[in-house]
């Protein structure tokens, strides 16, 4: 109790834990990581599967414009050019993502950005003014949000079913800031992304993970809540990364969440779909997307290298107790729920909460990195 082993206990093997350990080590600091999984990496980590390195939690695509994230994350292992196009697939008719110069082709026709244009705004201007009927000031849910964004083509066969299936709630009940904007692009440009850097790195992710977490002592299959007074006892500072709600033994109640369940399928062709990710946009189909797995590492004719591919079927579901937490519910609940348990992290003197469980907040990879960074760096002054 007087003279801890470690300067830190992490609790969680995922993106945030690894690199506040990998700071820590590089600062002279030792630490313990533990994770509850059979796994580092969290829901980063890859299983390979006939040669295939497969986005077991669901597909993850490095992304930033921060030039010094990007350079950090290539001195520990390269990455490659993959830029991320998705297509979306409603009543078997392929349009691109996001919506561009390329959809509104295929929707309508127009050639040009001014015919493009015109058209949009044709629609946006007749969901506005349908509001301004019912004397509506600013869109009340996400759907009157989406038909002043885009207009009602777009929303019908793009966004709707899809959102609907991915919330499990019909948009009219969803709040309308889920989508303040929905990107728009008078350009024949199907890159997802606007950051200036974005890849895999090459040899899936467990590469990275692996190497921030090289000569630093951890446990898996270990449950920090199951031995707690003893992880607590063995460490100047504990860095938790999971959900804070069980932190403070949900003594305000249980935060929600948005969960998915994969179906994961070895296939004996060597291209299913064309490419890595495939969404499927109308309410019948109960999945939102279909992820080929080899598109994220492999290009052009090297896919037919390998004689097998491995697809993902994504099914959204309502979370409950005992399934792996995704999308945090910010709904007027849970934002006045999770202020009552930030209340109390913030009076903890030994206890720093960082990531998406344990700050109830959905984070890309980039910006989970960066705050890790300076979360240490915090900690040293």
């Amino acid at each position: 109790m007087n003279n801890p082993k470690y300067d830190f206990l992490i609790v969680g093997a995922g993106l945030y834990g690894a690199v506040f350990a990998y700071q820590a080590k590089k600062a002279g600091k030792n630490s313990l990581v533990i994770d509850k999984r059979t796994h580092t990496g969290g829901n980063l980590h890859c299983q390979e599967l006939e040669g295939i390195n497969v986005h077991k939690y669901g597909a993850h695509i490095f992304h930033t414009s921060n030039r010094e994230i990007w350079q950090f994350v290539n001195s520990l292992v390269e990455f490659n050019r993959f830029t991320n196009s998705p297509v979306a697939n409603y009543q078997g008719k392929l349009y691109n993502l996001p919506f561009n110069m390329n959809t509104f082709n295929q929707m309508w026709g127009t050639k040009t950005p001014e015919e493009a244009e015109a058209k949009i705004n044709e629609q946006r201007s007749e969901a506005l003014e349908n509001i301004k009927t019912q004397g509506i000031v600013t869109p009340r849910n996400l759907e009157e949000q989406a038909l002043t964004l885009v207009g009602k083509d777009i929303y019908q066969r793009l966004v709707k079913g899809y959102t609907e299936k991915q919330w499990g709630r019909k948009c009219s009940e969803l709040p309308a800031f889920i989508i303040k904007r929905l990107p728009v692009r008078f350009t024949f440009d199907n890159n997802y992304f606007n950051d200036t850097f974005q890849g895999i790195p090459i040899g899936g992710y467990n590469r990275l993970i692996n190497t921030m977490l090289e000569g630093i002592e951890t446990q898996l299959e270990t449950n920090y809540f199951s031995e707690r007074n003893y992880f607590n006892s063995i460490a100047k500072k504990i860095i938790f990364t999971g959900q804070i709600d069980q932190f403070y033994d949900y003594r305000f109640g249980n935060l929600e969440y948005r969960t998915v369940r994969f179906e994961h399928k070895t296939l004996q062709t060597p291209n299913f779909q064309g490419n890595a990710v495939v969404n499927y946009t109308e309410a019948s189909i109960p999945y939102t997307r279909i992820i080929e797995h080899k598109h994220f590492e492999t290009f052009g004719q090297d896919v037919y290298k390998n004689p097998h591919t491995v697809v993902s079927h994504e099914y959204p579901q309502e979370w409950k107790p005992g399934m792996e937490p995704y999308y945090p519910v910010n709904n007027q609940r849970n934002t006045k729920l999770y202020e009552q348990y930030r209340s109390l992290a913030d009076n903890e003197t030994n206890v720093i909460f960082g990531g998406r469980l344990a700050e109830y907040k959905y984070y890309d990879m980039a910006p989970i990195i960066e705050r890790a960074i300076q979360t240490f760096q915090n900690t040293q002054r």
